[in-house]
C-alpha cells in the first residue's frame, strides 16, 4: 500500500515545444520583409466597417429606449422621470457662500480658531463654513509643523560631524 499510483491523465503529459525564434525587426517568423504589408489590398472601398455598423445599430436602439422612457415619464411614471432627469440635468452640488469677517492671519493658530468661533457666534459665519475654515487652519498648521521639523532636522544634521 505504499506504492504511489500516478493518475491516468498525467501519464502522457509532455512539455510544450520551445517557441520558434522570430526576427525582431519584422515581428514574424520571416513572413514579410520590412515595409511589406501582410494585407496589401486592405478592405475594399465601399465595404462598411463592422464596428461602425454595430455602433449605428446600438444608437438606433438607444433612441427607441429613450423615447419609451420619455413617454413613460410624460404619462406619470416617476421611476422613468427620475431616470430621464438624472441623465439630462446635472446634480446640484452644495456651494458655500463667500463670507467676510475680521481675521488676523498673523495670529497664533489658537487665536485664529478663536476668531472663527467668534464670527460663528456673532452670526457672521455659518457653522458649516466655520468648520471648513477651522479644518483649513489645522491643515496649514500641520504643513508648517512638518516644515519646522524638517528645518530642525537639517540644522541638527549640519552640526554633526
Amino acid at each position: 500500500m505504499t506504492n504511489i499510483i500516478p493518475p491516468p491523465w498525467g501519464t502522457e503529459w509532455k512539455p510544450p515545444p520551445a517557441p520558434v525564434p522570430t526576427d525582431l525587426t519584422t515581428g514574424h517568423a520571416g513572413q514579410w520583409q520590412p515595409g511589406e504589408s501582410g494585407n496589401p489590398r486592405g478592405r475594399p472601398p465601399g465595404r462598411p466597417d463592422k464596428r461602425l455598423l454595430a455602433t449605428e445599430q446600438m444608437l438606433q436602439e438607444m433612441r427607441g429606449i429613450v423615447s419609451v422612457l420619455v413617454s413613460k415619464a410624460l404619462e406619470g411614471d416617476t421611476g422613468a422621470a427620475s431616470l430621464v432627469l438624472s441623465r439630462v440635468l446635472p446634480s446640484l452640488k452644495a456651494q458655500a457662500e463667500k463670507v467676510q469677517f475680521e481675521f488676523d492671519a498673523s495670529a497664533t493658530i489658537s487665536e485664529q480658531v478663536a476668531q472663527v468661533l467668534d464670527a460663528i457666534a456673532a452670526g457672521a459665519l455659518a457653522p458649516d463654513v466655520g468648520r471648513v475654515i477651522i479644518e483649513s487652519i489645522k491643515a496649514l498648521a500641520d504643513v508648517r509643523a512638518s516644515e519646522e521639523l524638517e528645518a530642525r532636522i537639517a540644522a541638527l544634521e549640519e552640526k554633526q560631524p
